[in-house]
């Protein structure tokens, strides 16, 4: 049956995507839409989004997949003002209040609860209700397992049939983890992990004790790690919190418990030595259950997903394990890519399909020039146009400018590549903390990723595999012999997270080209377009708001250049 298939998520970072046979045709966050990062209600106004970018109506819509429908999600559905009051205390919009540790904790223990048959009826019916109010007469609503929404993006998306799939996350569904195999188009669950032993919830707890926001901070951690003097394995008090037996993962205790552990550990060390060393038994840790899942397989291409695997550290090292041939991690690898994976998912139940065109990943709107003018009139502001716009972004770059880029439509998932990036040049340790503390007004070891072009990748990391790392999921090492000709998209150990660069992105590449003719690399510095704490701009209005409100000087939009004569920062 080839029919719309539309995919829902409402929980954490929800969104929606629109599947049609083996072809994805949109999908996007609420966050973009709202303004608000990591959005946790439903998400309206993608399902809008979704509709009006594939120009069809509710009625079009042949199935509804929705992910998760444990005890949690359903009383959060039943309930919304209890996930709000949540995402507000968890953001630090909102103080906390007497009864907030009481809150925290009975979180932790509902979310070991699993799904039934009243949970799974229960949301069916709150998810029914919303839909009327969007204009579903009568939706056919498929409520599908969470993990396996990770697993069927994981899979589906890597190209490889057979494989392993892994996912691991913090919790959903009761589950913090699965094993899995794709073999000629069939998919087999070989083993699951409880919520109550889980790698996600373990760094979850790291980064609320060091005061960073859970289930957003995390890479915050993982960067600061890497400025701590090493602490050998054997004298790590966390490595002795988490052991792997064959598949499994096993916590010497409980999450709530595991907290208060964590806790007077901290106390003993420095915050940076204990970021190494959770960062240390996570490395450690995912790489003997990695290894040991593709020795009970044989399958050695791995697919991965779930919001730990968001830990580009940690990939790097998986990567790189002698049982592994490839390895791919779906780009949109957390919570919010589980309305795509619910799709995908359904589409495998009632049609088969497991292989899709993930050649790029640009599924969110589009504008037209004259809502691109209309944006940057309505702030007084005034724009050139260019035909050759790739080769003015470069000479500005090539200046020592940074640049707000906004193309075509937007991408798909956390990172940004090359349709809402802000661009500079790669080696400047001065452009480097004006971006940090002046634009991004984020911490300062949080190093920033290069944009190259593939010829670019075997001359600048170490180990490369030829595989393209194209949607920025994967870390590698820079050689040390190059690392001061980009020592603005670095860190300290040398890493880096590059977004390695094909036609696929025609744009976006001959703009790079045209920088490697006026420097001699065809390599920018690529962070997202964004004030830290914020979603990643979505409109025009979004991005010359974001222009005035850093105060930096120059935008490109299309073939629009526009220069902030107000500007504080260049």
């Amino acid at each position: 049956m080839n029919l719309y298939i539309l995919g829902i998520w409402d929980g954490h970072d929800s969104g929606a995507a629109i599947i049609k046979g083996n072809r994805i045709l949109v999908a996007i966050n609420e966050e973009r839409l709202t303004r608000r990062k990591l959005e946790i209600k439903f998400p309206e106004k993608s399902i809008q989004t979704c509709l009006n970018a594939v120009n069809i109506t509710p009625e079009d819509i042949g199935a509804v997949a929705v992910s998760t429908f444990d005890f949690s999600k359903t009383l959060a559905r039943v309930f919304p003002a209890t996930k709000e009051d949540y995402y507000l205390i968890r953001r630090r919009k909102k103080r906390p209040g007497m009864f907030s540790t009481l809150k925290k904790r009975a979180k932790y223990v509902m979310t070991e609860i699993g799904y039934n048959t009243l949970t799974k009826n229960i949301s069916r019916q709150r998810i029914c209700t919303r839909l009327k109010r969007l204009g579903f007469a009568e939706p056919d609503i498929h409520l599908v397992d969470h993990h396996q929404c990770h697993v069927a993006a994981a899979a589906f998306c890597s190209g490889y049939d057979p494989c392993t799939v892994i996912t691991i996350d913090g919790i959903g569904d009761a589950l913090s983890g699965t094993v899995n195999t794709l073999d000629q188009g069939k998919l087999a669950c070989i083993h699951t992990i409880s919520g109550k032993h889980s790698l996600g919830i373990f760094f979850e707890h790291v980064t609320n004790l060091m005061n960073m926001r859970e289930l957003e901070d995390e890479g915050k951690v993982m960067a600061l790690a890497n400025y701590a003097y090493p602490v050998a394995d054997e004298e790590n008090p966390l490595l002795d919190l988490i052991r792997i037996d064959g598949l499994d993962v096993k916590c010497r205790y409980g999450s709530l418990r595991m907290y208060q552990e964590l806790k007077n550990i901290l106390w003993h060390y420095p915050s940076e030595q204990f970021a190494y060393m959770a960062q240390r038994t996570l490395e450690r840790r995912i790489c003997e259950l990695v290894q040991n899942s593709v020795n009970k397989t044989g399958f050695a291409s791995v697919a991965l997903a779930g919001g730990v695997f968001s830990n580009i550290k940690v990939n790097m090292l998986l990567r790189m394990l002698p049982a592994v041939k490839s390895c791919s991690v779906f780009p949109h690898m957390g919570d919010g890519g589980l309305a795509l994976g619910a799709a995908l998912l359904l589409n495998y139940d009632l049609n088969s399909i497991t292989s899709y065109d993930f050649d790029a990943i640009y599924w969110g709107p589009d504008f037209t020039d004259e809502e691109i003018k209309q944006a940057i009139s309505s702030r007084g502001l005034t724009y050139t146009f260019f035909e050759n716009i790739e080769q003015e972004t470069a000479r500005l770059i090539h200046e020592g400018h940074i640049v707000f880029w906004m193309q075509g439509r937007m991408e798909y998932g956390p990172r940004a590549l090359g349709n809402r990036s802000i661009l500079a040049l790669p080696g400047s340790l001065e452009i480097k903390d004006l971006l940090n503390l002046r634009l991004k007004m984020r911490v300062w070891y949080q190093p920033f990723c290069p944009s190259m072009l593939e010829e670019e990748a075997p001359v600048y990391l170490e180990n490369y595999d030829g595989l393209a790392n194209r949607f920025m999921t994967m870390g590698y090492m820079v050689k040390p012999e190059k690392r001061r000709e980009i020592e603005g998209v670095i860190s300290i150990d040398g890493s880096c997270r590059p977004q390695i660069v094909t036609a696929q992105e025609p744009r976006y590449e001959k703009m790079l080209r045209e920088v490697k003719k006026l420097t001699g690399r065809g390599v920018v510095l690529n962070t997202s377009f964004n004030i830290h704490g914020e979603p990643l701009v979505c409109s025009p209005q979004d991005a010359v708001d974001t222009l005035i409100k850093t105060g930096n000087e120059y935008l490109v939009v299309g073939n629009y250049v526009v220069r902030n004569r107000n500007h504080t920062v260049s």
